[in-house]
């Protein structure tokens, strides 16, 4: 059975009202690295390429109101006319999981004085959220709250397991 049958026998109502109204609109989404979560994306949506926008991250976490992820979501709104905002995060998979050390002695062996940064601020910064989901919801949340955001883009937090193709809501609209 192919990713996007599961895909819609897992949906509600309200999910596949949302899926429909993709097929009219220019939608952008955030999804983590994980290579089965962008194809799983292209399978389920069905959308010609020119009504997607993919911005690929770690996480998919938005980490400050202002960063440079954060920066491109403004401008594609702006630009590409985006009517629809999905953050989707793959629960099938240990993105978010780091290893504290792993992450102390990469900041510790770096070229460059780093002597005025905490040794906790780094590793906080670079871990992100504690799961997946978390990072979704802080995402959605980030992206509704920006003071550049039109008050009529949607923005909904999805997570997806890529093996079985279920579709979880995370976050509904607003």
């Amino acid at each position: 059975m192919s990713v996007d049958k599961i895909f819609k026998k897992q949906l509600t109502e309200n999910q596949s009202e949302i899926i429909d109204s993709l097929n009219q609109k220019k939608v952008l989404f955030i999804i983590g690295m994980e290579e089965p979560l962008e194809q799983w994306l292209y399978s389920a949506t069905h959308l010609p390429a020119e009504q997607m926008l993919v911005l690929v991250c770690h996480g998919p976490l938005i980490s400050e109101p202002y960063d440079s992820l954060m920066r491109s979501v403004i401008i594609a709104v702006h630009q590409e006319n985006v009517e629809e905002i999905f953050v989707i995060g793959a629960t099938d998979t240990d993105e978010s999981q780091l290893n504290k050390m792993d992450l102390i002695y990469l900041a510790k062996n770096r070229k460059g004085d780093l002597s005025e940064l905490k040794e906790n601020d780094i590793f906080q910064w670079l871990k992100g959220s504690e799961t997946v989901i978390d990072s979704i919801k802080q995402s959605v949340d980030m992206i509704r709250r920006h003071p550049l955001k039109p008050s009529g883009v949607k923005v909904y937090g999805l997570s997806v397991d890529t093996v079985s193709g279920k579709l979880s809501s995370v976050v509904e609209s607003e």
